[in-house]
């Protein structure tokens, strides 16, 4: 009964909702005539009297040339949502219903573009997504009903995009179970290869199709209207259609997963320039909690031989994972573990262990990472169990030395260090300490050099155990090795440091120094990730009244979130082939790179564990930021010029 009220809710919100909301212009009459009217059914008190009456209208609708129908399917979809496990529309025929719908759409062109029945393949789509989302039985009825014929066409591309996406939900959770997994893999070199092309093109068919078209007139006004309900402008339009893309990659890479964790069409998954293209699939901060995306995939290859072998073939794909391994990302373990996959594997160990030992030698030390513990254990045995045969294996020197350097530390250090006394701690912990004072001496006095030399003579006495006071060490060494220009010194010290801080990557001082060698290198994701662990340690350390965003903070998360953007390439290539553009239109565009910052910096709050600031405290730090950035526009325009000022790029 409770169901059947929620479901008469929603209909009742649908069909009494104004017309600027959806493709609710068309009305049902009050006293309406019609025996087989959906809603009319919906109200029926008699449950078995409106069970006859919903599967009847569920066998006409395809036959049906009803105004009203695009509507109806609007509300389905809202119940299906709502109640995707609720079984009674899958047991009276819905998904038949829907795949033919989806049929007609793609066979009769003219039905299709007749009054609002464009709607109507996305929301069937979308229907038999949300119920086969959930429950095993209601995905076997939904293949026993032939839906996958009809979302193999949406698939292929013969609507549109944004069809696209929802066909690829929901072929995607047919195949997540093992009883219509067969099914969808009747298919399966068809699907693999559409998913790789939508998974490697969408953001750019998004871009040129959508985002990229400032012209309203000239965008496709269903796609408007199914990306906002009808509600909003080009800000608004842009930001779901960002959001949508994103889940267009994310549900074409769950697909992809699928077929990998069964290892199959892995000869087309493990092409190396797809292997490359999944690096770049990020997904920003919009997704970045919720889905691993491109390195999820990259992460289930490297459990089967076939995927270790084609990773270790890829020095991009390598040095990807190493860089993920030694950043603050939310999928800094799956960096690590594919890494170790590939290590422990003997035809792939000595094709990574060159570029890796590089990386993970900075790790050695990390005990825990999220629920994992012995983190930095793990990587030493890994990198060590065949330490006297990687000896002779290994031709470059600076391995040799990083290999070295692991032993020393995880195995003579550790023997000697285990006979010392409290008191030869404490002795050496004071003797440390008073080196350390004269490498700050040295550096206050400019003798960077001196005091990089100072700092490490520290870290030599320094003993293991004392963590917090060689976390202090290896980030001073760090700020030394950036102000003599080397950066990647410097990150090495700082993931150093932030190993051994407590919890992991909390130590604010080597976030923000690493933040910046990253910048150096221009690593935009990882520079970003960790100004944002920066920013979190900033505000938690301060009263919730009052918190300030620092500005340095603001500038650089502004500076790398549009590096990073989902359509920051296309918009550069987009950008250099256009000469010059209307005035009315830069405006548009910078107000919506405004908003798209403005809600970047909402999302990071939400999903980063911002929590101290609320919504009220970010607008007010936003448009502080703002402020203080017109502020000295003004004074540099006055000094250098505003040729000098737009080249020192945008602030919050």
């Amino acid at each position: 009964m409770d169901s059947l009220k929620k479901k008469e809710k929603i209909i009742h919100t649908i069909t009494t909702t104004s017309s600027n909301e959806s493709i609710i212009d068309i009305g049902t009459e009050q006293n309406c005539i019609n025996p087989s009217c959906f809603f009319c059914t919906m109200k029926e008190p008699d449950s078995m009297i409106r069970r006859a009456g919903l599967q009847s209208c569920f066998k006409e609708m395809p036959f049906r040339d009803s105004q009203a129908l695009a509507l109806v399917l609007s509300g389905l979809w809202n119940i299906a949502m709502t109640q995707p496990d609720d079984p009674e529309f899958p047991s009276l025929g819905v998904f038949h219903c829907m795949a033919s719908l989806i049929q007609k759409g793609i066979d009769n062109r003219s039905w299709l573009l007749k009054d609002q029945n464009i709607y109507i393949p996305y929301y069937a789509a979308h229907i038999i997504g949300s119920y086969t989302m959930n429950k095993v039985k209601f995905a076997e009825k939904a293949v026993q009903s032939g839906v996958i014929p009809p979302l193999m066409d949406l698939l292929r591309g013969k609507i549109s995009w944004v069809e696209q996406r929802v066909a690829v939900r929901a072929l995607g959770h047919l195949a997540s179970f093992e009883k219509t997994f067969d099914a969808v893999a009747m298919y399966e070199e068809d699907v693999v290869k559409s998913a790789m092309q939508l998974a490697s093109n969408c953001l750019e068919v998004v871009y040129s199709k959508f985002v990229g078209v400032r012209d309203a007139k000239e965008r496709l006004k269903y796609h408007s209207d199914l990306l906002t309900r009808g509600v909003g402008g080009l800000d608004t339009e842009n930001r779901k259609a960002e959001e949508w893309a994103c889940q267009l990659q994310r549900w074409s890479l769950n697909l992809l997963n699928c077929f990998a964790c069964k290892e199959r069409s892995l000869n087309l998954i493990c092409r190396q320039d797809f292997l490359r293209d999944l690096c770049e699939m990020w997904g920003g901060l919009v997704m970045n909690h919720v889905s691993p995306s491109g390195v999820g995939l990259i992460r289930i290859l490297c459990y089967s031989k076939h995927g270790r072998k084609s990773i270790a073939e890829s020095k991009e794909v390598v040095r990807s994972l190493c860089n993920l391994s030694r950043s603050s990302d939310d999928w800094q373990y799956i960096g690590i573990d594919c890494l170790l996959l590939l290590l422990k594997d003997q035809d792939t160990r000595f094709k990574v262990i060159e570029v890796s030992a590089l990386f993970l030698v900075d790790l050695v030390e990390l005990r825990s990472l999220g629920n994992r513990s012995n983190v930095g254990d793990a990587i030493a045995r890994v990198l060590l169990f065949y330490y006297r045969q990687s000896m002779l294996k290994l031709k470059n020197s600076e391995v040799q030395k990083v290999m070295q350097e692991i032993w020393d530390l995880k195995v003579e250090r550790r023997k000697r260090e285990k006979t010392m006394t409290e008191e030869m701690v404490e002795e050496r912990r004071v003797l440390a300490g008073l080196i350390k004072q004269q490498g700050n001496h040295m550096f206050w006095l400019g003798n960077i050099e001196e005091a990089s030399v100072k700092y490490t003579e520290a870290l030599d006495l320094c003993p293991l155990r004392l963590r917090k006071e060689r976390v202090a060490l290896y980030s001073d060494r760090a700020q030394c090795r950036l102000q003599l220009g080397n950066p990647d010194a410097a990150i090495s010290d700082l993931t150093r440091a932030l190993c051994l801080s407590t919890p992991a990557n909390s130590h604010s001082k080597s976030l923000w120094r690493r933040s910046q060698a990253f910048d150096i290198k221009r690593l935009a994701k990882e520079s970003l990730m960790d100004c944002v662990m920066y920013l979190n340690g900033c505000i938690k350390t301060e009263t919730a009244k009052g918190v300030k965003i620092p500005y340095h903070a603001a500038r650089m998360i502004s500076k790398q979130m549009e590096a990073t953007w989902l359509f920051a390439n296309l918009k550069s290539k987009t950008s250099s082939n256009q000469s010059s553009r209307v005035q009315e239109l830069d405006g548009d565009s910078e107000n919506y790179d405004k908003q798209k910052h403005d809600e970047m910096m909402r999302i990071m709050i939400e999903k980063k564990g911002l929590s101290t600031i609320g919504n009220e405290g970010v607008e007010r730090e936003m448009e502080r930021a703002r402020s203080k950035k017109a502020v000295v526009a003004r004074s540099m325009e006055g000094r250098w010029g505003s040729g000098l000022l737009r080249a020192e790029g945008e602030i919050l």
